[in-house]
């Protein structure tokens, strides 16, 4: 694809070196599939990372999964993994849990999750189709598999909330998931000390979610040059209405990715220092 005329991007590109290039992985780096632990990696995405990473400030994954769990997802058959990324950050449960140079930091994990995992089941019980999935520190309810996949994420809703409430925790809504976590910490805080952390002097986020518009207000505030990159999709449209740049899933990830390295590999492209 065409890099377009964007602030944002143009002092990406001038000057790579101080980029931080922030990523969502559901929806961004993956597609949408019904079984979210099939969610593998586009076969694309660690090859045009690997060759972004050596360009720029930093490259980081913010997620609500784990950072295991995409790192497992992350593997391509007979070629690179997310792991081989040099330099990848991986900050998961929206920041909660940290990988970097392959070692993972974390508090311990909320006292209300234990409470929340012994009430769910009797919670969506009677709902065919629905899935809790156990994210350690978190936990999401799923209705893809229904078959009526937004009715059932409606009538769990209220539930869900109240749920969430008794055991201290929040409720983060997605594409077909309810999930159930720890307060305190999202994607745009996360991101918000990354670039702190970082000294970032410019920064591109790319997101497809409700949880990603956290981290869309942190490019806003930032007081750097941004650029929010939206993953499209037919399910979520508020992302696209915030963002700079919309694309067309993560095939349009990759392609806008591989534009800019070529576009960085340009001799008026600064190196990384």
């Amino acid at each position: 694809m065409t890099l377009p005329a964007h602030a944002g991007l143009d002092a990406i590109v001038s000057d790579p070196a101080g980029a931080v290039i922030g990523l969502d992985y559901d929806g961004t780096l993956s597609p949408i599939v019904p079984d979210p632990a099939a969610a593998r990696v586009h076969p694309g995405v660690p090859g045009v990372l690997a060759a972004l990473a050596p360009l720029v400030r930093a490259v980081v994954i913010v997620t609500g999964r784990p950072p295991r769990t995409a790192l497992a997802l992350g593997e391509v058959s007979g070629g690179p993994s997310l792991a081989d990324v040099p330099g990848l950050v991986i900050l998961g449960h929206y920041g909660l849990e940290r990988w970097e140079d392959g070692r993972l930091t974390a508090p311990p994990p909320p006292p209300g999750l234990d409470f929340v995992r012994a009430r769910l089941p009797e919670l969506t019980a009677g709902l065919d189709g629905v899935w809790i999935e156990d994210k350690d520190r978190a936990v999401a309810v799923h209705t893809r598999r229904c078959a009526d996949p937004a009715g059932a994420l409606e009538a769990l809703r209220g539930p869900v909330a109240a749920l969430a409430g008794e055991a201290g925790l929040v409720v983060e809504p997605g594409r077909m998931v309810l999930e159930l976590r720890p307060a305190g910490m999202d994607k745009g805080r996360a991101l918000s000390a990354f670039l702190a952390e970082r000294t970032a002097r410019s920064v591109m986020f790319v997101g497809d979610d409700l949880g990603d518009l956290a981290a869309f207000g942190a490019v806003e505030t930032a007081g750097i040059p941004g650029v929010r990159v939206c993953s499209g999709s037919t399910e979520v449209t508020a992302l696209a209405e915030r963002a700079d740049v919309v694309v067309d899933g993560p095939d349009g990830v990759v392609a806008l990715l591989g534009d800019l390295v070529t576009r960085m590999g340009k001799p008026s492209a600064t190196r990384r220092a």
